[in-house]
């Protein structure tokens, strides 16, 4: 070997082993973390196919994702595995956060209207306990006083002689038309 001919393998470019453009990095995803998206996304799928159809309709869905799901509602068995495996499939190609935040919406309203009614529970309880009308006037003014009254002893006497509390359901139901009213 010539003395020319080891300086030529010393000076010879190589490729650098820390490019300067990092911007072209490669993320790498664990087989784990695929799965677990895959899982989510078929949780996901179940959600909306627990959904009633007047849901369904408030959650911004194409056309095939829809009618999958509409499938997978009327299964019972076996395919409905496969059809829920299909769905997450189909979720994987979509943006799914227009989805999770029209579900999020539909939950909460549900939360808002359970919230409302055990109001009127406690509401009810402590009329027909205490007899007292003034929190639900404060709350609903153009309440009937008489009627409550007339219904909260009812429902007293009803409790005393351990019969169906059909007054205590009617100051219920009484509440529940108030709030409507508003």
């Amino acid at each position: 070997m010539h003395k020319n001919d080891d300086e030529l393998w010393e000076t010879e470019d190589l490729p650098d082993e820390h490019p300067e453009d990092e911007d072209d990095e490669i993320i790498w995803v664990s087989k784990s973390e695929i799965k677990r998206d895959a899982e989510a996304l078929k949780k996901l799928g179940v959600e909306l196919i627990q959904l009633s159809k007047n849901a369904l309709e408030k959650i911004p869905l194409d056309e095939d994702l829809k009618r999958n799901i509409e499938l997978a509602q009327k299964i019972k068995k076996e395919g409905y595995r496969r059809q829920i495996q299909y769905i997450g499939k189909l979720l994987r190609s979509r943006d799914v956060e227009p989805i999770n935040q029209a579900l999020d919406k539909l939950k909460n309203k549900h939360n808002q209207q359970i919230a409302l009614l055990h109001k009127f529970e406690q509401l009810r309880d402590s009329l027909i306990e205490s007899g007292d009308c003034e929190p639900i006037m404060e709350l609903y003014p153009n309440a009937d006083r008489q009627q409550l009254r007339s219904l909260a002893r009812a429902a007293k006497k009803e409790q005393e002689s351990n019969k169906p509390p059909k007054s205590s359901r009617q100051i219920f139901q009484y509440l529940k038309e108030l709030s409507d009213d508003e």
